[in-house]
């Protein structure tokens, strides 16, 4: 939880609804994000190094940036959606 605001944290806490459904959302989008991305990556990579120069010419790297730019954002989504996870987890262990 490093580098996430504390009073982000605490008011998480106090609403374990809320909590939840951000859970849920940064689960779609991580999963919406992350479809077919190491294959796309691979095919990107692929086409860049067997055409060369006209691959890079023809968008091939600005694709790569793009796709990298995605898992990225992807990432970004499955760390909130493990800090919902922990923070829903201390709230059912202290309400049992």
């Amino acid at each position: 939880m490093v580098g996430f605001s504390s009073k982000a944290i605490a008011w998480l806490r106090r609403h374990p609804f809320v909590c939840f459904l951000t859970m849920t959302h940064c689960f779609l989008v991580f999963g919406y994000l992350s479809v077919d991305l190491v294959r796309l990556i691979a095919a990107n990579t692929d086409f860049v190094l067997a055409n060369g120069w006209q691959a890079i010419e023809d968008g091939g790297l600005r694709q790569l940036l793009e796709l990298w730019i995605g898992a990225l954002a992807a990432m970004a989504f499955y760390f909130l959606f493990k800090l919902c996870e922990q923070v829903l987890l201390q709230w059912f262990n202290q309400h049992k």
